[in-house]
């Protein structure tokens, strides 16, 4: 059993062997992770790896004229600073913290240590990078080709399924820049789920009060990323398992020479 507070809250702590969890157990420190704080500022040097635990951070990158989009979130299944340990420092966007919670983190140049030992912990990253990716990119296609409503309901599934209960502490302004589309069209989303009876929302809050009913209205993007999730990274015992991914092709047409 986890204490209160436990860094195997994490997954992936949780999933290292005994010895290699001991060998850094030492120099995960607490840390509490408001809503809207700045973890990585854009372009800086990472300094500490963060492992949610409670938590959701995400990806964020801007533009010129001051708008931004989070790429994909990041919860009790990852870590954030990935680029760090990979062996290219900082990255271009930063990281913010989207739903406020519990963390643990340790120093940068500690964790490089044991990830270039080539041990359980470096496969753990990697496949875990390879799903993020994933996401990042189901995400890019969920956005391009359906509806606010199903892009809603991905998001609402995505969070609730890195923490516990079935509410959630965010305000539509934040689901907003996490879709990247305007707060209106979020409301405006929110309102037909809330309609159908699959979540009800107040001012910065949204409880899911019907799972099935809210999976059944979105698109197959869940299910993709968490079958990838679930295929690539310790079993989760937070949801159960997604239904079977769609297969697809590639069309050829994306492939023609005119």
């Amino acid at each position: 059993m986890f204490s209160l507070q436990s860094p195997k809250q994490n997954r992936i702590l949780a999933a290292l062997p005994t010895e290699d969890y001991a060998r850094l157990l030492p120099y995960l420190e607490f840390t509490f992770l408001s809503l809207g704080q700045v973890v990585y500022e854009p372009g800086a040097s990472i300094n500490h790896v963060y492992f949610p635990t409670t938590s959701i951070v995400a990806p964020v990158y801007g533009v010129e004229n001051g708008t931004s989009v989070r790429l994909a979130i990041i919860g009790n299944e990852g870590l954030t600073g990935i680029s760090t340990l990979l062996g290219g420092g900082g990255m271009p966007g930063g990281v913010v913290v989207q739903s406020a919670g519990a963390a643990y983190r340790i120093k940068a140049n500690i964790l490089k240590k044991e990830f270039d030992s080539r041990g359980k912990f470096q496969r753990l990253v990697l496949h875990y990078t390879q799903a993020l990716i994933t996401q990042t990119a189901q995400n890019a296609v969920c956005n391009r080709h359906h509806n606010i409503e199903q892009q809603l309901g991905r998001f609402l599934l995505m969070s609730l399924d890195r923490l516990s209960g079935n509410e959630l502490q965010m305000t539509h302004e934040q689901i907003a820049i996490m879709l990247g589309v305007r707060r209106e069209s979020v409301t405006q989303a929110a309102l037909k789920l809330q309609t159908i009876g699959a979540i009800r929302y107040s001012r910065g809050h949204i409880t899911v009060l019907d799972r099935e009913e809210l999976e059944d209205s979105i698109c197959e993007c869940y299910a993709v990323v968490n079958n990838e999730y679930g295929r690539l990274l310790p079993h989760r015992e937070i949801s159960d398992p997604a239904p079977a991914a769609p297969k697809y092709r590639i069309s050829k047409e994306l492939w023609a020479v005119n």
